[in-house]
């Protein structure tokens, strides 16, 4: 039975055989609600500042942590990862419009199998564990630091660094609690702290360059040639930090040092390549953006394109400005050593002004700061949670990682073991934030190598047509050759081989963590057939069902379901193998007016004992779920499921939508009943329902290319998307087109708001090849020889406003009695029409001589008049 098939029948022309069988019908009134985060989604602004609150985070710490390995060249290097980033961004856009949760795992996995998938999702989460605590630490810093600066407490930077840790632990704990609760109050407090910060960085950077311009003899950029000398600072292991790591000890390290580099040689490239994958952690957050892309609203590919691009300039600008004015201003005796976990406060402790507007700004920095840093440790649960989602989903991980928070809905499980981790972090850390963006980068690198590398192996084993491509593709001799995204992949490839050699810290501890979390990985999936039983519960074979909550309305009301637009479908589905009237509901569907409510019933034979039970999500209501969830999120545009339990499925069906007050009813094909009988069933049993007050609504049949309709009680039109702005346009055209024939019109004008206005709804309506001429009537001329000033001032007036409107419009000046000059100017000039604004400034002198005025242009005029009505309260 179809989601359109009625119970059987006792008589075989009519589904409703007499009123008995109708009493006995369940009216729903314990009903299964579901709900999941699943089912929600955010703006391109919302998803911008999730992304934002991690890349562009980094602008607080990346320039001391690059300029502790490469110098003061270090900002050239940031702005050419930040370039870059733009390429690294084409990559993730074409991975997510191939798949709606197109992250490292699922795209390595698509390409590559299911070994390098775990080793990369291994990789990519040593990037995540280590976003949440440098920023954690970075933001505990720079509080610290104020109160120092403020109080002068003379903090050792080891006290310091502890109570960053601390103060990290605090935050980490804060957003766990917040993500439990659901990723809209996480993007809410997103988009709140990037206002913020927009805030900070222009007032900031508007400082730094009035800072320059007082003193010129600052503004000179740094040099761009790398040095990769050891310097004096130590590292994790308290030796002193050799931006060459391993390959420092040998003949090629030797080579790379400033007193022996040649730049213009293959020696120089490689020492640019390294200098370049210091800095590579500044683009950090790229990933997040795929693990967010599930949740954003429709048009998705076009809102997430807008949210890419708005991250790629902020992050541009932000981090790279900010780098660069650090090296010009903060003198470098103390830039370095004082702060180098500090950058920005530095900055704002050595720009122009009194000390205390200096410390007023860097209050405001370390605020900002605050916020900002602290929403990384939220975009990082969120982005570490997405991938352990991913992974889970596809059996690597026992499905009890992904039940469901009781109350919120989210997998707080995958929430704890990740806010665990970085907790170990931090402390394992104690606060060094050098030391954590020592090993940060390898993550971050690796995970970026394995994201292009599939996708390069997918241009050619999935060679169809995308939404989207990365630029830069030639065709030779009927091949598709990807020089782009190979390109984009060699770059990042020499950069990571580069990172493995140089930076001996994050190999250490990555390459530790990666196997560590691989081999976890890899044994929790092996293991899942002796756990479900037997060959066919292998992972291989592994169906991913979604986890939902259930709550049981004891009525079944528009507030339970918490409906709030004008207008609500309703879906009956059956079957997750046949949704096609639920895809071509939300591709119809504008979600600004309209809500989706998806029904499935629960069928109970009559009589059966325990039919008032409670209902309960179902194994194969999992399964039917989570093809809905699948449809929602590529069509970007929310549902409301219900399950209902009734011994009469189509009965209950429209005693649900007139309960809901849906104003369309959808169903699919039934395999018994052709759609004319399905229709008429439901047609008999709104009438019932309704009674003597029946309401309008729209019944669908849906399937094999078919649509089958039928309007009750006139039927619900409920606007499709677009359609609202082209009953706007068809009405514009049906007015224009009713004005054909006129070629030019005369328009009086007083320049008065009232006649401006008038103007402006003239000219919005009528065709743009319609020639306007303004005319203003002097009455108090001083000569008579041409109008006086004040009349060609405001005829110009006239002019300039119709061009503002992208309007060209002539103008005439005539003198005498309003009425009898404008029907003779439009004798003269043979005008197809006069439109007249029937207020003005002057009727508050004379509304006599208005009213006479009007009065003879009706009665003399050589062709159609149009007057224009004003309110008495418009003067």
């Amino acid at each position: 039975m179809s989601a359109g098939d009625p119970p059987p029948a006792s008589n075989s022309t009519s589904p409703i055989s007499s009123s008995a069988a109708l009493h006995r019908a369940l009216s729903p009134r314990r009903v299964l609600v579901v709900t999941s985060v699943m089912f929600t989604f955010i703006s391109f602004w919302r998803t911008a500042a999730i992304v934002l609150c991690d890349l562009a985070s980094t602008s607080y710490y990346i320039g001391g942590i690059v300029e502790s390995q490469i110098g003061r060249a270090a900002p050239w290097f940031i702005l050419a990862v930040m370039l870059f980033s733009y390429a690294v961004r084409s990559v993730y856009i074409e991975s997510c419009s191939m798949f709606v949760r197109g992250g490292v795992y699922r795209v390595v996995k698509e390409a590559m199998g299911s070994g390098l998938a775990k080793l990369s999702v291994s990789a990519l989460m040593f990037d995540y564990i280590l976003t949440g605590p440098i920023s954690g630490v970075s933001a505990g810093q720079y509080i610290l630091g104020l109160l120092d600066e403020l109080f002068k407490f003379g903090l050792s930077p080891e006290q310091i660094e502890l109570g960053s840790a601390g103060i990290a632990i605090l935050i980490t704990l804060y957003f766990w609690r917040v993500n439990v609760r659901g990723i809209h109050e996480s993007s809410d407090k997103a988009l709140k702290i990037m206002g913020a910060t927009t805030v900070m960085a222009v007032i900031i950077l508007v400082w730094c360059g009035i800072t320059l311009a007082v003193h010129p003899h600052l503004a000179h950029l740094p040099t761009a040639a790398p040095d990769l000398s050891v310097k004096e600072i130590p590292d994790a292991l308290g030796n002193p930090l050799d931006p060459l790591g391993f390959i420092g000890r040998t003949s090629l390290g030797n080579a790379l040092r400033p007193e022996n580099i040649q730049w213009m040689s293959l020696i120089g490239v490689i020492g640019i390549f390294v200098a370049f994958g210091h800095s590579i952690l500044a683009m950090s957050g790229e990933e997040t953006l795929a693990q967010v892309y599930r949740e954003v609203e429709s048009p998705k590919l076009l809102n997430f394109k807008k949210a890419a691009f708005v991250v790629f300039i902020y992050s541009l600008l932000l981090t790279s400005l900010i780098s660069f004015f650090a090296v010009m201003i903060i003198p470098d005796g103390v830039r370095m050593s004082k702060y180098s976990g500090n950058l920005i406060g530095g900055l704002a402790m050595n720009v122009v002004g009194p000390n205390w507007a200096r410390l007023i700004l860097n209050a405001v920095v370390v605020g900002v700061g605050f916020l900002i840093l602290s929403g990384a440790v939220n975009t990082a649960i969120v982005g570490s949670n997405g991938v352990l989602n991913r992974v889970a989903e596809d059996g690597v991980l026992p499905d009890s990682f992904l039940k469901p928070h009781a109350k919120y809905g989210t997998t707080y499980r995958l929430l704890n073991l990740v806010v665990g981790l970085q907790i170990f972090t931090i402390i394992a850390s104690r606060g060094k934030v050098l030391t954590l963006g020592e090993a940060y980068a390898f993550g971050v690198v690796w995970s970026f190598v394995f994201k292009a590398l599939a996708m390069l192996v997918l241009r050619f084993k999935e060679p169809q047509h995308r939404e989207y491509e990365v630029p830069l593709n030639l065709k030779i001799k009927g091949y598709d050759v990807p020089l782009g995204i190979a390109l984009i992949f060699l770059v990042l490839f020499f950069s990571a081989i580069v990172n493995f050699a140089t930076k001996e810290v994050a190999t250490i501890s990555g390459v530790i963590f990666t196997v560590a979390l691989f081999i976890v990985f890899t044994v929790s999936e092996r293991s899942r057939p002796r756990v479900l039983g037997g060959a066919g519960a292998h992972p291989e074979h592994h169906e991913h069902l979604e986890q939902f909550n259930q709550g049981t309305a004891e009525e079944l009301t528009s507030d339970s379901l918490d409906l709030t637009k004008p207008y609500r479908k309703l879906v009956a589905i059956r079957s997750p193998y046949n949704l096609s009237m639920l895809e071509k509901c939300l591709a119809e569907t504008d979600p600004e007016t309209t809500e989706v409510v998806v029904m499935t019933a629960h069928v109970i034979p009559a009589m059966v004992s325990g039919a008032d039970a409670p209902p309960a999500i179902t194994e194969a209501d999992r399964a039917l779920l989570t093809a809905v969830v699948n449809l929602a999120e590529h069509a970007g545009k929310p549902v409301k499921p219900l399950i209902v339990p009734t011994n009469n499925p189509m009965y209950a069906l429209t005693r649900t939508a007139h309960t809901v007050g849906a104003q369309e009813l959808i169903m699919g094909l039934s395999n018994k009943y052709d759609p004319e009988v399905q229709l008429d069933q439901v047609a008999l049993y709104w009438l019932n329902i309704c009674g003597d007050h029946e309401l309008p609504l729209t019944v669908r049949v849906l399937g094999q290319g078919r649509d089958v309709r039928l309007d009750l009680a006139g039927g619900s039109k409920i606007p499709r998307i677009g359609e609202r702005d082209a009953a706007a346009a068809k009405t514009l055209a049906e007015l224009r087109a009713s004005w054909r024939g006129v070629e030019k019109i005369l328009v009086a004008y007083d320049g008065s708001s009232l006649s401006a206005d008038f103007l402006d709804t003239v000219l919005s309506f009528l065709d743009p090849y319609v020639a306007v001429t303004l005319i203003d009537v002097d009455e108090n001329a001083a000569s008579s020889t041409g109008a006086s000033e004040r009349s060609r001032e405001i005829v110009q007036a006239g002019v300039a406003r119709a061009r503002e409107l992208g309007r060209v419009v002539d103008e005439r000046l005539v003198q005498g009695e309003p009425g009898p000059s404008i029907v003779k100017v439009a004798e003269e000039g043979k005008y197809d029409a006069i439109f007249m604004s029937l207020r003005g400034e002057y009727r508050a002198l004379d509304t006599m001589v208005l009213a006479t005025n009007t009065r003879y242009v009706l009665q003399h005029a050589p062709c159609r008049v149009v007057l224009g009505f004003a309110p008495k309260t418009a003067l």
